[in-house]
């Protein structure tokens, strides 16, 4: 927010999700501010989560310093489950980047969409997550990765797909709207207060900066039409597991091991590298599938001495810091450290639809001083009254411990779920959908 506030030439922002909602709606407002200004915006929003939205969005793009782009889009607009049926393999491959700039100055880049869930004021669940906010030459790499995509064929204007040309006369009735369900909605946090806040604070907050070499690292969407088997930002991470000396600590809200990542985790066990993993549990997945897809390998990643912790959805970790008390917490962090040594943090899951179909994007930073800091906030996630512990007992069947009020719970069945849910899952675990996870 505070960003849209302080541009003076540009806003670049692509994600996977724009949600529908208040904080939807609030930064969609402050951009329209932003270009009321003259700050150039830039828009390219995967088409996912857009069905039923083109009217809205084309009546914003009609703004002359407004352009907005949608990535891949469906060709039935309608009625999208038909692309599905009949072009697979086009409409499956999403961007699934979260990326934000400021006057090629200022970036952000991680695992947030836009969305009341990931900004932790949902009143039903709502997501862990991280960002980093980046300055310096990585900004222009990564503004370049954005003029990529945005360049690209599967950038579509909005103004392409509508059936016909939208005024400003409908961007004032469009706006007008807006604003009217902004005034109705009951946001509940003082976001001026904080932005005004947040200018004043701007010098401290640069010398709490940490300097150190980082890159930008990301999956080219060309590289779905030449059918590369592997993604960029997968085969940069085997890549980097093979210099690992002492130790990977991963979040990841979607982790999927399939065959090769048991190997691979065979082969840090026997180079005496530690590995330690806090994921889902299926009480917290949001994606069922996901869960199955992971719940198949569990045993074997703890035989090949894996650490595994599956988030609680009562995790203080979360919960202390949203609006509601009876928000279930969930996980949606994609950051990995190495060797106290470097750090990732972006959009990357470790499954196979973020290794083999969709776009990723993030931040690659050698610093031990930020390692340091992500590791605390690791740490955190994985104290025991904040996630289960999976353990294997001496006939190889997996149980899971907690801690309660400050005494060791153990389950022997997936902690706080139903039987509904653990029947779901097994029999996905079934079914031969898991490159799609």
């Amino acid at each position: 927010m505070a960003l849209t506030e302080l541009a003076e030439k540009s806003l670049d922002l692509q994600y996977y999700i724009w949600e529908q909602d208040e904080t939807g709606r609030i930064l969609a407002e402050r951009l329209v501010r932003a270009a009321d200004r003259g700050v150039r915006v830039r828009l390219l929003v995967d088409d996912i989560n857009l069905s039923g939205r083109d009217v809205q969005i084309a009546a914003l793009d009609a703004h002359p310093n407004i352009e907005i782009r949608i990535f891949n889009p469906f060709a039935n607009r309608a009625a999208r489950l038909f692309d599905f049926a009949i072009d697979l393999n086009r409409v499956n491959h999403r961007m699934h980047n979260k990326i934000m700039l400021a006057d090629n100055t200022v970036a952000i880049v991680g695992g947030r969409n836009i969305g009341n869930h990931y900004f932790e004021v949902a009143t039903d669940a709502n997501f862990g997550d991280l960002d980093i906010a980046a300055t310096g030459p990585v900004v222009r790499d990564t503004s370049n990765v954005f003029d990529h995509f945005w360049n690209g064929d599967w950038a579509v204007p909005i103004s392409a797909l509508v059936d016909r040309p939208y005024t400003e006369s409908d961007l004032q009735g469009a706006v007008s709207s807006l604003r009217e369900r902004i005034a109705e909605d009951s946001y509940p946090y003082p976001l001026d207060e904080d932005i005004a806040d947040l200018r004043a604070d701007l010098s401290s907050i640069r010398d709490q900066l940490i300097w150190a070499p980082g890159q930008i690292v990301w999956d080219d969407p060309d590289d779905i039409e030449t059918g590369a088997e592997h993604g960029r930002m997968h085969v940069a991470l085997y890549r980097k597991l093979d210099t690992l000396q002492k130790e990977v600590l991963m979040e990841a809200a979607y982790f999927v091991a399939r065959e090769g990542g048991l190997e691979k985790a065979g082969q840090l066990k026997a180079r005496g590298v530690r590995v330690r993993l806090l994921t889902n549990s299926l009480a917290t997945n949001d994606v069922l599938a996901a869960h199955a897809g992971h719940a198949k390998y569990r045993k074997e990643l703890l035989a090949n001495g894996v650490e595994l912790y599956e988030m609680r959805p009562d995790a203080g970790v979360i919960r202390k810091k949203v609006i509601s008390g009876q928000s279930k917490a969930a996980l949606h962090t994609k950051a990995i450290v190495f060797d106290q040594e470097s750090v990732f943090i972006g959009s990357f899951n470790l499954d196979p639809r973020s290794a083999n179909i969709n776009t990723e994007a993030g931040l690659y930073v050698e610093s031990p001083e930020l390692a340091a800091k992500v590791i605390e906030y690791m740490d955190e996630g994985v104290r025991p009254e904040n996630s289960y512990r999976g353990l294997l007992d001496e006939n190889g069947d997996l149980y899971w411990v907690t801690e309660v009020d400050g005494k060791e719970v153990r389950y022997d069945e997936e902690p706080e779920t139903t039987s509904g849910q653990r029947f779901m899952s097994g029999f996905i675990e079934m079914l031969p959908v898991e490159d799609q996870l």
